[in-house]
């Protein structure tokens, strides 16, 4: 779990080190690639705090709690670094005052996706082995609505992106299969507000199926392509749910092929080179954004550092690829 600001109750913003951090410096390229981007296009990585991007996106190498505590504002001035995942509240929910805390510190386009808490996608007791009792959280929209939703709008307002309901992978006749999940799925997203982008990512390819796809239409939710050895590939999804008819286009390339996230970890740090280039993956994103934008649908796609070895260098390479297509003649 990732610091990310060091608004935990438990570490005060007094006990932070006084350095300053800063942008690195952007590559003229960069910029003018940036430049061609349209507005409702934002790429990020799923979070800020990694020492290994000094003179990727910091100005120098500091510790990752510095970063978490002042990298943020940092981050945000990277003209290709537009969105970012909140993954703190995965773990626990935050209040509306810690959500403030960000939407302070970044430009007025910026835009951030929200995970959230675990416990609402985990049919079972998240913690203990061996059989665990059924969860009562699994799927509660009032406890989704006072304890995500509510915080997320009260303390981001426009700065807010999608909320993303993360499920683990989970065997189908744990949930009554996948009719019941289905079903369970749409009735918890047609309890929620109407107004924030919902999104929801799978790990279960069994449950991508037309009832799903039909489900998730019927309430306005987004699919969340996922690139993850979890999940069915990328092409799959994209045969069956088509990326310019989503409410938004949501999409998380997360870990590399063959990958265990510890392994990737391990063979990727400090995150500061693409180690695992997977031009397929950037290809097959790439189409599906260049989809969506022509239909004029809001754009979000977050890389975490385990997909090839750098988040924000994987993002420079699919800014390069889109602003490609973008120069195209038509």
């Amino acid at each position: 779990m990732d610091l990310q600001l060091g608004l935990f109750p438990d570490e005060p913003a007094s006990r932070t080190p006084a350095a300053v951090v800063a942008p690195a410096t952007v590559a003229p390229e960069l910029i003018e690639i940036a430049g061609k981007l349209p507005a409702n296009l934002r790429l990020g990585t799923s979070s800020w705090s990694f020492p290994g991007w000094d003179g990727i996106v910091y100005d120098r190498r500091t510790s990752q709690r510095v970063l978490a505590q002042q990298g943020l504002s940092a981050y945000a001035e990277h003209p290709l670094l537009r969105t970012v995942g909140v993954d703190r509240t995965f773990y626990r929910p935050i209040p509306a005052e810690d959500f403030r805390r960000y939407a302070d510190v970044v430009p007025a386009g910026f835009r951030f996706l929200v995970k959230a808490d675990r416990i609402l996608t985990s049919p079972h007791e998240l913690e203990g082995f061996g059989v665990r009792a059924t969860n009562p959280r699994f799927l509660d929209a009032r406890y989704a609505i006072e304890e995500v939703v509510a915080p997320v709008v009260e303390g981001l307002g426009p700065k807010a992106g999608p909320i993303l309901f993360q499920f683990p992978p989970i065997a189908p006749n744990l949930v009554g299969g996948r009719g019941q999940f289905v079903e369970r799925l749409q009735a918890f997203l047609a309890e929620l507000p109407v107004g924030p982008t919902y999104a929801v990512e799978i790990r279960t390819p069994a449950f991508l199926t037309e009832e799903y796809a039909d489900a998730l239409r019927s309430v306005d939710a987004a699919h969340c392509f996922t690139v993850h050895p979890a999940m069915a590939s990328l092409d799959r999804q994209l045969a069956l749910i088509q990326s310019y008819q989503q409410p938004a286009l949501v999409v998380r390339w997360m870990l590399h092929s063959g990958l265990q996230y510890e392994a990737a970890k391990e063979r990727y740090e400090p995150f500061n080179r693409i180690v695992d280039a997977d031009s397929d993956s950037r290809d097959r994103i790439a189409v599906a954004v260049m989809d969506a934008l022509i239909a004029e649908r809001d754009v979000f796609v977050i890389a975490n550092n385990k997909a090839e070895g750098s988040a924000p260098l994987t993002v420079f390479e699919l800014a390069r690829r889109i602003a490609t297509w973008e120069d195209a003649p038509r």
